[in-house]
């Protein structure tokens, strides 16, 4: 069974700092690059950074270019989000997703979410 599990969700300030993990399970982490999506009320879902679990390469939307990185660790298949310079505009429910070949900043190319964690920035 494919499983992703987030954590690292919470109430931030604005101009802080949060870092989420996803633990992946159920399928081969190598074959897959792993990316987070965040959907706010009432707004689209949007995919925000992804990485190749193949080779580490990394990618990440315009919105949080320069402020959030992410990173993994393959002897543990687990992929981090570090969220820095925190803004209210990020408050979201942020995704863990798995996608099999495709372009990973694209929603519906995902092949497997989490359930999500909700990270919400106050002013």
């Amino acid at each position: 069974e494919v499983q992703l599990v987030e954590s690292g969700g919470g109430l931030v300030q604005a101009g802080g700092s949060l870092r989420l993990s996803c633990a992946a399970s159920g399928f081969t982490f190598d074959d897959y690059a792993v990316g987070w999506l965040r959907q706010a009320p009432g707004k689209e879902s949007e995919a925000i950074s992804c990485i190749s679990s193949s080779d580490g390469t990394a990618y990440y939307a315009d919105s949080v270019k320069g402020r959030f990185t992410i990173s993994s660790d393959n002897a543990k298949n687990t992929v981090y989000l570090q969220m820095n310079s925190l803004k209210p505009e990020d408050t979201a429910v942020y995704y863990c997703a798995a996608v099999d070949g495709g372009g990973c900043l694209i929603v519906d190319e995902y092949d497997y979410w989490g359930q999500g964690t909700q990270v919400t920035v106050s002013s």
